[in-house]
């Protein structure tokens, strides 16, 4: 019997999802008969089934692997309380730009058993809602319902196009139980005719401008956020910093490793505040949703700004503005290696002695940079250590092409001083603001690592702060580990609570009766503390390497064993306790 449902997962295959993360319901009996079908007959030609118990971490999954890849993945959920489920797992994969097929399915629209399909339990009555695809409507690229089997494998390929088309993003597809059961003839179709819509570069005109103004800038400053998705425009913002002498690379975005640690013009990542904003003379935006935060820190009047990006517009934004002279809907990659180009030309006619004099001088503040990052992360007198510490031994244990699965909120800044990343494609942030998503995502990114490179993946660190490890839902992330053998090492950074509430009322209330409050009356305090990495072994039942570290003294070893163990193919998560601010 070759089904709409069969078909869907043909067309999915055929057009490169390799892993559908599943939360089944009483809308696919079909589906789960196609699974079957499936994964008898088309072995090592039918997508790979993960079975995950929650619906944020299935979404987090596909977002993951996608993130890592490029390579779009699909999660299917049960009707409108699923879809409701994957939460801000949807937000990420829109904000987050992660390319991602979301399939759900409707309630029965018979019910007297007119069509296979009809309804045949109490709550296809309870789940039958006027409009489902609005769910998500405002977060996808697309979404759509499948009317007839006969064109399935269209309506699926379409909802990729989308999917997979600059700006990414999540797409939704859903259909009723009948529709699914329909039997229809077997087809194929050229997916030749089925690619993405590919962006361009910059105009001549453009690229020589910016060159120029860049070349002839005392103060060059390029300000990104995601550009580093695409693995290439690490190496070719190097080459542009290597040509415009004094080019300064600050990201202020975070999601993505965009400039490596080692070049003298990195800025490191600082979201929307630094110094070097309201120097730069010339801005060159590339791929970045927040360059600035006005009211903290601005261009200064004058300045020249260029936007660059895959959605210069921010469409899905109500409000969003910069002060560009120029905005230039391009693809990053193909922008770069124009501008550099252009700007190898003209700085052949530039003073040698001055550009050597500001490459001294980048040199030498970066160096500056450096050392004021190590100087704190120093433990204190009684062995309690800072996010710093943690992280600087951390790099010096790990593998050096570990990735780094980032979700630490106001210890990000922290993390990302002391790790330091360096190789394209190391580090990896939601690019949302959906707390949990590095628990999911970290599986995702190992499980792409690992069938990316024959079964043997790198080394995969989640770094989540504890109020997020508990959004992740672990109850899920571990068992799904256990599951399906996908060894990750877990740092939970402990500072009994959530932080980021006070910070953003101190933003608005310096003085305010909050600013002298304790954490219990502002109500973010986690006291008494869970046990993150017991929570985390029960989960995985009873088969993970749980530690807690609280001194420095015991941190090195235990973050040695830790890693012995997941090399080992056993997950660890280590519970952190980390002082403020440091």
């Amino acid at each position: 019997m070759y089904t709409a449902s069969f078909a869907f997962f043909e067309a999915i295959w055929e057009a490169g999802i390799t892993h559908c993360f599943v939360n089944l319901g009483s809308d696919h009996p079909s589906i789960i008969e196609a699974m079957v079908k499936g994964q008898k007959e088309k072995k090592g030609n039918f997508p790979r089934i993960i079975t995950c118990p929650n619906e944020m971490v299935a979404m987090s999954m596909a977002d993951g692997y996608a993130r890592l890849t490029g390579k779009p993945q699909c999660v299917i959920v049960h009707v409108d309380v699923g879809t409701q489920g994957l939460g801000a797992a949807v937000h990420n994969s829109s904000t987050g730009r992660a390319p991602v097929l979301v399939f759900a399915g409707l309630s029965p629209f018979t019910l007297e058993g007119e069509m296979r399909g009809s309804r045949t339990e109490y709550i296809h009555w309870i789940q039958n809602v006027p409009d489902q695809t609005q769910i998500l409507g405002q977060y996808c690229r697309y979404a759509g319902e499948i009317k007839t089997g006969k064109n399935i494998k269209q309506m699926v390929n379409r909802a990729l196009q989308f999917a997979t088309s600059d700006p990414q993003g999540p797409t939704y597809l859903v259909g009723a139980r009948e529709v699914m059961e329909e039997e229809i003839t077997p087809y194929s179709l050229d997916q030749s005719v089925w690619d993405s819509v590919e962006l361009g570069g910059l105009t001549p005109k453009a690229s020589k401008q910016i060159a120029e103004a860049l070349i002839g800038a005392e103060n060059p400053l390029l300000i990104t956020g995601f550009s580093g998705r695409n693995q290439k425009v690490s190496p070719a913002l190097v080459e542009l910093a290597n040509t415009v002498k004094g080019l300064r690379v600050l990201d202020t975005g975070g999601s993505d490793m965009c400039f490596p640690a080692s070049h003298p013009a990195w800025l490191g990542l600082r979201y929307g505040v630094e110094p070097a904003i309201e120097k730069a003379d010339v801005i060159v935006i590339i791929d970045c949703d927040v360059p600035w935060i006005p009211t903290h820190n601005k261009p200064k009047d004058g300045t020249k700004v260029f936007h660059i990006d895959v959605d210069p517009l921010k469409q899905l934004m109500p409000l969003f503005y910069v002060p560009a002279q120029h905005r230039y809907r391009a693809d990053a990659l193909a922008a770069i290696e124009q501008i550099t180009s252009e700007a190898q030309v003209q700085a052949l006619n530039l003073d040698i002695t001055a550009t050597t004099i500001k490459w001294e001088a980048l040199k030498a503040e970066h160096q500056e940079r450096l050392t004021a990052i190590a100087s704190k992360t120093t433990p204190a007198e009684d062995g309690s250590f800072g996010t710093g510490h943690l992280c600087k031994t951390l790099k010096s244990l790990c593998p050096q092409d570990t990735i780094w699965a980032v979700e630490a909120v106001t210890n990000t800044g922290f993390v990302h001083d002391n790790i330091q990343p360096e190789l394209p494609g190391s580090w990896i942030n939601c690019g949302g603001g959906g707390l949990g998503w590095s628990g999911g995502g970290a599986l995702g990114i190992k499980l792409a690592s690992d069938a990316e490179n024959g079964g043997k993946g790198k080394f995969v660190v989640q770094i989540v702060g504890d109020g997020t490890f508990l959004f992740s839902v672990p109850g899920s992330v571990y068992w799904i580990a256990k599951r399906y053998n996908i060894p990750v090492l877990t740092i939970v950074l402990n500072n009994k609570g959530w932080n980021a509430p006070r910070k953003s009322m101190l933003l608005v209330h310096p003085e305010g009766l909050g600013s002298k409050a304790t954490n219990e009356e502002l109500n973010i305090s986690f006291d008494p503390v869970p046990d993150y990495a017991g929570i985390a072994k029960a989960a995985a039942g009873g088969d993970l390497f749980a530690a807690k570290v609280d001194k420095a003294e015991d941190l090195e070893r235990t973050i040695t064993e830790a890693i012995k163990a997941v090399e080992g193919g056993q997950s660890a998560v280590l519970d952190c306790k980390v002082t403020l601010n440091c």
